[in-house]
């Protein structure tokens, strides 16, 4: 592809930007709906919500890095409306998920949900910053260790 060609295609560097945040974000969000259904208990979901975040980062690490760099600056342009419900019903999920763990009584109930959810959300989606496909620490290493430093805590 000759450099510029993309141009042919989207009428600007935005609109690229967006196609692919959109489309990572429509994918993230079919993957959490078919992985972690209501059905399930919180901590199970929970648990799945953190395999897929994984799993479609270590898949997809660029257009991870482009949501995770992008969104926050081109979220409230009007251009960005569908992306940003997107990027709510995505949050909602792991929010409703995380309600869902205090009303039961397997989540702690003094912690807010929204404080949780970043936490964790971090540390999830920035791994791939730190941690590569091909490591001997896999993904679902990851996922249980995750789980069990959020849910089960650190102290011996």
């Amino acid at each position: 592809m000759q450099s510029g060609a993309l141009y042919h295609y989207f009428p600007s560097k935005d609109a690229i930007v967006r196609e692919v945040i959109t489309s990572y974000l429509e994918e993230l969000k079919t993957r959490y709906d078919s992985a972690a259904p209501r059905r399930l208990d919180a901590r199970a979901r929970l648990r799945a919500i953190v395999e897929v975040s994984l799993r479609t980062a270590e898949e997809s690490p660029h257009a991870t890095i482009v949501y995770q760099n992008e969104l926050a600056n081109l979220r409230d342009l009007p251009e960005y409306q569908h992306t940003k419900k997107l990027a709510d019903e995505v949050q909602q999920i792991w929010l409703e998920t995380i309600d869902d763990g205090k009303r039961a009584g397997v989540f702690r109930g003094d912690i807010p949900s929204k404080v949780f959810h970043r936490f964790i959300r971090d540390a999830v989606w920035l791994s791939i910053k730190w941690r590569h496909p091909d490591d001997a620490y896999t993904s679902e290493d990851l996922a249980r260790d995750c789980m069990s430093i959020f849910l089960d805590g650190f102290a011996a």
